[in-house]
């Protein structure tokens, strides 16, 4: 049996956006996202996804559920099996009895890379307050909370720490070698430290696991380079990973674009100073790789790279690479000689924002670019120009964008469209134009998600508590609003079961009949108990028909809205007699009332 940790916590880092979209194509509504119900023919969209608590709902045939009711119903699965599909997929190991966990794939790889992120933190940790890499911290700006939320650490000033450190904890040169954290020496000494004397950013997988590391160097040296990463591993290909997407993905979906920056430091400090929708490229230009993986979570990039020709060549490179996936990339430019990093240390992230509003289209910043070093003074060099904007065209596979580009190339370059347009055709695409999925809203808030599910569970208390109840609910609350499938089964076995037996249940649902019975003999005021939580329940429905309809309007011209507001405004007439019939009160109070004055073991009722 699955663990109740293990299932709350894929519940808590799932994305049912990502994995509805991936089946159907959604599009936002406002906070939430719509579609064309996958479970029955409709031709107006009345499916809403809801990220921000972690289920969905249809308003035409009144299914809903979690990300695990989804995969049960759209692929067939059990409960255990789609708890175990998103385990794969989110990085939650599942106890499995059918396969030891021994026989994972470079088990001992990521355990030594964790073995050395975890030597790394510590050495930091552990360093005098006075030491050089302290004092580096403390000039960049970057506090303590930002070295632990970010895992930074610390690779001492000597040829074989690590190394040594490894092999007290019986950690072999071969899987050292293997994970990239030492090298062998060319004059045939021991191998020696790949890492030494440099602040350690890990690298982790988009599950949080780390799999390599990027270190700075602390000292001046003229032979050694100033960030160096590790070298490509069975469990690390640079190409296929972006620093910080594990801790940024779901605020890049919150703002609707990502901040590309090209280095860990730029990203630490501005995500440090409440600026989170950033990523960071591994020293090189942006992979195809790369780039799919950013597109996932959203449909806008800007790029705040040097705006040196070096830096802006990289941009280039990178917005050809975004461009390919469908994602659209604008420029932000920067004063010369600064970059995210120093701005925001020296005014905050307030100090970046008119930079950011700044932000212009690819293909006008590279018209702009090649206008300041002379590509439309003369024919011969307008023709130059050509051969660099061609391949950001080319790159595009938003047809309308393509369009646009085409447009503003031939009104800067005097060549006409037809001509920039058999050009394009006669080159093929880097890849074939796919509808990309859309980008998407915030991943749901964990505490927001548990105080449903605890909303559902206490009904269910109260009702095995007392089977005279269950008819009375049955007809409040619909079985299908209940987001747990496993409670849902449990609703409506108990509805259709005489009071008297014990309801046939599946080996999940059963699972938690057993956990809800341990906790029967918390509900000393039922009849306060069951009011309160049936009033919670009808509540948080007409909040979220009242949230939908809020995008609606604001998605509506002004001479449309009319019936929505009428609608509004009577389902406002309902949470008031809600409020008023259950004596729910101020609604904000709800959790306690509900989970902790009603479900007291004191032995005196609440008033």
């Amino acid at each position: 049996m699955i663990p109740e940790s293990v299932i709350e916590e894929i519940r808590a880092r799932a994305e049912i956006e990502e994995v509805v979209g991936e089946q159907i194509p959604l599009k936002r509504a406002g906070k939430d996202f719509r579609a064309l119900c996958p479970f029955h023919h409709e031709k107006t969209p009345s499916f809403y996804v809801v990220p921000r608590g972690g289920f969905y709902k249809c308003f035409g045939c009144g299914e809903s559920g979690d990300v695990f009711t989804f995969l049960m119903k759209r692929g067939g699965l059990s409960f255990q099996d789609a708890v175990r599909e998103l385990g794969r997929r989110y990085g939650v190991d599942v106890p499995d009895e059918r396969m030891e966990r021994h026989d994972e794939p470079h088990r001992v790889l990521y355990e030594t890379v964790a073995f050395a992120h975890d030597f790394f933190r510590r050495t930091l940790a552990d360093a005098d307050p006075s030491s050089k890499v302290k004092k580096y911290l403390a000039d960049r700006g970057i506090t303590a909370e930002a070295v632990e939320r970010f895992g930074i650490g610390y690779a001492p000033d000597a040829w074989r720490a690590l190394r040594e450190e490894a092999h007290r904890h019986g950690i072999e040169d071969d899987v050292l070698l293997a994970a990239g954290l030492i090298k062998e020496s060319e004059r045939g000494d021991e191998p020696y430290d790949r890492f030494r004397d440099r602040l350690i950013f890990p690298i982790a997988e988009l599950s949080g696991r780390v799999i390599a590391f990027g270190g700075r160097i602390l000292s001046r040296s003229e032979n050694a380079p100033k960030y160096l990463n590790s070298p490509e591993t069975p469990i690390y290909h640079k190409g296929d990973v972006l620093y910080g997407l594990n801790w940024s993905k779901s605020a890049i979906r919150r703002e609707g674009c990502a901040l590309v920056v090209e280095g860990y430091m730029d990203y630490v400090s501005l995500a440090a100073r409440g600026i989170e929708h950033v990523v960071a490229g591994m020293g090189t230009a942006m992979t195809e790789a790369q780039a799919n993986l950013l597109a996932r979570y959203t449909g806008k990039a800007l790029m705040l790279y040097d705006s040196d020709a070096a830096g802006m060549r990289a941009a280039f490179r990178t917005a050809d690479a975004l461009l390919q996936t469908g994602v659209h990339p604008l420029v932000v430019t920067l004063p010369e000689g600064e970059d995210p990093d120093s701005i925001v240390r020296r005014g905050g992230a307030e100090a970046l924002a008119p930079f950011l509003d700044g932000a212009v289209d690819v293909i006008e910043k590279k018209i702009a670019f090649l206008a300041q070093h002379g590509y439309f003074d003369d024919i011969e060099r307008v023709r130059r120009a050509l051969d660099k904007l061609l391949p950001t065209l080319r790159a595009t596979v938003d047809p309308a964008l393509r369009d646009i580009y085409i447009a503003r190339i031939s009104q800067r370059t005097g060549v006409r469209r037809e001509t920039l347009e058999r050009d394009v055709e006669r080159t093929p695409l880097p890849r074939a134009e796919q509808p990309r999925a859309p980008a998407r809203a915030p991943s749901p808030r964990r505490n927001q998600v548990f105080d449903r599910l605890e909303d559902e569970r206490l009904l269910l208390k109260v009702l095995m508590a007392d089977r005279s109840r269950v008819a009375a609910a049955a007809a409040e609350i619909p079985s299908e609003h209940l987001h747990d499938p496993r409670h849902r089964e449990i609703f409506q076995a108990l509805a259709k079961t005489p009071a008297d037996q014990v309801p046939a249940l599946t080996n999940d649902a059963a699972a938690v009949w057993t956990l809800l019975e341990k906790g029967l003999e918390e509900i000393i005021n039922a009849d306060g108990t069951y009011t309160n939580i049936i009033g919670l329940l009808k509540l948080e429905d007409l909040d979220l028909r009242t949230s939908f309809l809020d995008d609606a309007i604001a998605m509506t011209d002004a001479a449309n809205v009319g019936p929505m507001l009428l609608e509004k405004h009577a389902l406002s007439r309902q949470r008031a007699e809600v409020i008023r019939q259950y004596n729910l009160g101020n609604k904000s109070s709800r959790a306690y009332n509900s989970r902790r004055t009603l479900t007291t073991t004191s032995t005196t009722p609440p008033d």
